[in-house]
């Protein structure tokens, strides 16, 4: 009876491996490119989660090839700020520009995974990992600082620090568009089984985060990312402070839509 042999895979200098006999080389692929990606020879490894080369670096995958990795503690992050599990109020003319939206294509992937990464590959609020069977991912989420001065119409929103969130934790910290999509009932159950609130105390805590949400909305929001910036992160283009009630109004609609 033929026997067949486990293939060891060993990492190389730069992000590659040898597969038995074969050289992969892990590429960097934006997700609205990976038809393009696909189409051009790259392979899916669904266990690391990334696309790879899987005979070596062509000239039509070099445009995906890796860059340096992202350093674990971004310069000036605090990853003391804003631990555990609450409802973060974000005002309705910062929804949908997270950092995700912020960051480029390309350099959303090394951010990603250097988050989790850093994480462990688990949740830093309740540890839990990540689980295809029932929809749990682990997720990038953003703790922001909101600086303005009293009476003063424009604020600042600093980004002070990335954090890994499984998706039952990120839902629950946007408690607003976990209504939205109605989800609202398992976001609460989640915030109290995590947080050992009781359902008043939770209650208690989504009326104080609606005060802060609504005291947010009066002022309109610059975005400081220079925890990015200075990492050679680059960025997307970002829109005016100005434009993105509209854009929130938009996908706010979208996101009340059935399915």
């Amino acid at each position: 009876m033929k026997q067949e042999v486990a293939m060891s895979a060993v990492e190389l200098p730069g992000g590659g491996q040898v597969v038995g006999a074969r050289r992969r080389v892990w590429l960097d692929v934006a997700y609205a490119e990976n038809a393009a990606a696909k189409a051009a020879g790259a392979r899916w490894d669904g266990g690391a989660r990334r696309w790879y080369a899987p005979a070596g670096l062509t000239t039509v995958l070099a445009r995906w090839a890796v860059r340096p990795p992202i350093p674990e503690l971004l310069p000036g992050e605090d990853r003391t700020f804003g631990g555990g599990l609450f409802i973060d109020p974000v005002p309705t003319s910062c929804w949908f520009t997270n950092a995700r939206s912020c960051i480029s294509g390309g350099d959303w992937e090394r951010v990603r995974r250097m988050v989790t990464g850093r994480a462990k590959h688990r949740c830093e609020v309740c540890a839990a990992a990540a689980d295809r069977d029932v929809g749990r991912w682990l997720e990038v989420h953003e703790r922001w600082e909101y600086i303005a001065g009293p009476g003063q119409p424009v604020g600042t929103q600093v980004l002070r620090r990335l954090i890994c969130l499984c998706t039952p934790c990120h839902t629950a910290t946007h408690f607003g568009l976990a209504q939205l999509r109605g989800r609202a009932n398992e976001a609460f159950a989640h915030l109290c089984k995590v947080t050992g609130m009781s359902a008043d105390e939770a209650a208690a805590h989504l009326d104080g985060a609606g005060a802060t949400w609504m005291a947010r909305n009066r002022r309109t929001w610059n975005l400081d990312l220079r925890i990015l910036t200075v990492a050679g992160i680059a960025l997307a283009t970002s829109p005016e402070a100005a434009h993105r009630a509209d854009i929130a109004d938009t996908e706010t609609l979208r996101a009340r839509r059935p399915g």
